[in-house]
Parts: structure tokens; C-alpha cells; sequence
């Protein structure tokens, strides 16, 4: 049984199709709904001092945008949190807080050297999260493939 559904976004158009999935999941299951996005501590802590009180809001104001843009568009409740720290952690303790049954998350679907050089958030979610992860690749173009009931 899946009760609790929290959905890892960061607003781009990699994580459209696993919002798309893991709603339906949800819907499937009449389970509850989280929305969760995570400013990365990286992004500020690597920025030159004088600006990084800027580069956090901005950061925090686009990962409110993505989580209250998907709560929109569901047809259902949806909580949203917002967490700065390191992605694959804060999902990982977001998910045991909201005692999930699952987390959803996009994929970016590197391949290849970019794989090797490059560990995704999904990926480090999948080694770590306490919970199941569901990760769904975004489609290349002309690629379909809608989630149907």
C-alpha cells in the first residue's frame, strides 16, 4: 500500500514526466502528496561571499516557484517544502520525517563518459534514500510514452 508520495522536483523540464508519474501513482492510491526541492548548499557556499545572501534567495525563490507550480497543476492536495543542504540527503531525511512509502524523481538520462564524470542527485537518492525511489527518464524528442489508467 502506498500512502505517502514525496516528489523531488527542481523545477526543470527533466523531472515533468516523473511529476506526471508519480501524481498518477498517487492518484492510483489516494495517497498524500509532497513536494519537495532542495537549494543545494554547493551552489552558495562555492559563490564569492559578497553575493551569496542574493544567490540564496534567488535559489529559495525558484525552488518555492517548482514546488508551488506542481502543487498547481495536481488535482489533488499537495504539501510543499523547500530545504537547503546536499539534495540526496535532504531527500533521504524529508522522506523518513514524512514517513513516505516512496520518492519520485527525474532522471537527466546521461550516458556514457558524462555518466562517469558526473554523479546525478538521482542517483545518489536511489544509493541512499531510506525509502523506495521511483526514477523516471525524461522521453528524447518524439519519444512517447503518456502514462495511462
Amino acid at each position: 500500500m502506498i500512502d505517502t508520495v514525496v516528489i523531488a522536483t527542481d523545477g526543470s523540464a527533466c523531472v515533468q514526466r516523473a511529476v506526471r508519474v508519480a501524481l498518477d501513482l498517487a492518484d492510483r492510491f489516494d495517497a498524500t502528496v509532497h513536494a519537495l526541492s532542495v537549494v543545494e548548499e554547493s551552489e552558495i557556499s562555492s559563490a564569492p561571499e559578497d553575493v551569496r545572501d542574493q544567490l540564496r534567495t534567488a535559489l529559495e525563490a525558484h525552488c518555492e516557484e517548482a514546488v508551488e507550480g506542481l502543487a498547481a497543476d495536481a488535482e489533488r492536495p499537495v504539501v510543499t517544502a523547500v530545504r537547503e543542504g546536499r539534495p540526496s540527503v535532504e531527500i533521504g531525511a524529508y522522506a523518513r520525517e514524512v514517513d513516505a512509502d516512496v520518492v519520485a524523481t527525474g532522471t537527466r538520462g546521461r550516458h556514457g563518459e558524462n555518466r562517469l564524470l558526473v554523479e546525478s542527485v538521482a542517483e545518489q537518492v536511489v544509493r541512499t534514500c531510506p525509502v523506495p525511489v521511483l526514477t523516471v527518464r525524461r522521453l528524447d524528442e518524439g519519444e512517447t510514452n503518456e502514462v495511462t489508467g
